[in-house]
């Protein structure tokens, strides 16, 4: 038997090398591996890294789907599928849209793919396949390391992946990590954790966790053992750490370079409105990002802007609050109703959806507002996004950063990797803007 493991792409503009930062490692698809029977072989086909072969022999396809990818997976499925392949489909978007993903699949997994993974090889292999095979919505299997013999040969950034949690505490409305985990956390064992670290080979690490600070008694545990291993590593959190000083402390000894924090907006009825308003009661916020920063940890900071309480000035505050704490990375992003969450629900209800199925529609971009703002028109919500991007990562203000940066004491590497990423990204500011989902990749399938 065999089986094909697929990551699809999300696009890229005639001419144009696909996005660098979005060359991460399919980390799913190697848990998966690793839960394979022996006896099967597999293949990864990697979307952003090479041109799909439709017809090379294969029992299984296995895609996983995001709302920015469905697209671009939906068009390979059924293309898997006109060669006479079996498909199934599962991830994050799959399991919010069921019904939308099984008109292009055999089976689709909704939850989380271990618990029925061996289930879907075995009734493949029986010819008994299933149409729905239902998995837990977030616990992890003790002991299971993810198989990345499975990336061999290919060009990844070079950071590894490491799993820690799934799931966040709270319940932002444009999260569809929330609206899939429900507002739960779940917690990898740390022995596990530790083991995956010392197999994978590597110093650098992204501890994937959609809050590795909503359970605090669980980070201080995880930092006591990262310490002796010294590796370096970076993950997403919520401001909420900045109210543990000793923490910090303890997380930068253990090795935490930099922590994604979503600030999202500097207005409260903005915060309350997406949920957020426990945000407004953790201090001020200029003292908790000067903790970070003495702690010797970097932020890259995340701001969204088109609530009903934004106004043109919302981005020069948020860009001004950005370039005075110097932050090593910040994304402007305008916000996206993801299909399956509240905020979703909120638009449509509203009547206010322009594009209510926009990662399916032909023509959609990149950058495209596909809701009515209150206080713009979607093309001016869209280039002011635009534009703080391009503010924050113009020349200057990557060499004005700099200085900072080094008065955090950072390590070689971070030093590299400030200069080599935020120029990379000063790039990609254009080359993300306007880019086709599902388009004008390589080769479409036929």
């Amino acid at each position: 038997m065999h089986v094909t493991f697929v990551q699809p792409a999300v696009g890229k503009k005639p001419g144009q090398p696909y996005v660098r930062s979005w060359k991460m490692e399919p980390l799913t698809l190697a848990v998966l591996k690793a839960l394979t029977p022996p006896d099967v072989e597999t293949h990864l086909v990697d979307d952003r890294l090479e041109v799909p072969d439709y017809d090379r022999p294969t029992d299984l396809v296995a895609i996983t789907v995001e709302a920015y990818t469905a697209r671009r997976a939906y068009a390979m499925a059924d293309a898997f599928r006109k060669r006479g392949r079996k498909v199934v489909l599962g991830g994050y978007h799959v399991t919010l849209n069921p019904e939308e993903a099984a008109q292009h699949a055999d089976a689709v997994v909704v939850g989380n793919a271990e618990d029925v993974w061996t289930r879907v090889v075995e009734d493949t292999r029986k010819g008994r396949l299933q149409k729905v095979y239902r998995g837990g919505l977030g616990t992890f299997r003790p002991g299971l390391l993810p198989d990345r013999s499975l990336f061999r040969g290919r060009s990844y950034l070079p950071l590894r992946l490491v799993e820690v949690g799934r799931g966040c505490p709270f319940h932002c409305d444009f999260c569809a990590i929330t609206a899939y985990y429900q507002g739960r956390c779940h917690h990898r064992p740390i022995r596990d954790v530790v083991r995956d670290i010392e197999q994978s080979g590597g110093r650098y690490f992204f501890l994937v966790d959609d809050n590795i600070a909503g359970n605090l008694p669980y980070l201080e545990k995880l930092v006591d053992a990262l310490m002796p291993l010294k590796v370096y590593w970076v993950s997403q959190a919520s401001l909420t750490v900045a109210r543990h000083p000793r923490l910090l402390e303890k997380m930068r000894k253990s090795g935490c370079q930099m922590l994604l924090i979503g600030f999202e907006s500097l207005d409260s009825r903005n915060l309350a409105s997406m949920g957020k308003e426990w945000m407004e009661r953790l201090g001020d916020r200029d003292e908790l990002v000067r903790r970070i920063h003495e702690a010797g940890i970097h932020i890259y900071a995340t701001f969204v802007f088109g609530y009903d309480h934004d106004t043109p000035e919302s981005f020069d505050r948020a860009l001004e609050f950005a370039l005075k704490h110097d932050f090593f990375f910040a994304a402007f992003n305008h916000l996206l109703p993801l299909p399956g969450t509240p905020v979703y629900r909120r638009l449509e209800r509203e009547g206010r959806l322009i594009r209510p199925r926009w990662w399916l529609e032909p023509g959609y971009h990149y950058g495209e507002i596909v809701f009515q703002p209150k206080h713009f028109s979607p093309e001016e919500l869209s280039v002011r996004a635009r534009d703080a991007r391009r503010a924050f990562f113009r020349t200057r203000s990557i060499l004005r950063r700099s200085l900072s940066l080094l008065g955090r004491k950072p390590t070689l590497p971070m030093v590299y990797t400030f200069f080599s990423q935020n120029l990379t990204l000063q790039r990609e500011v254009e080359a993300k803007f306007g880019l086709p989902l599902g388009e004008n990749l390589d080769v479409w399938p036929k």
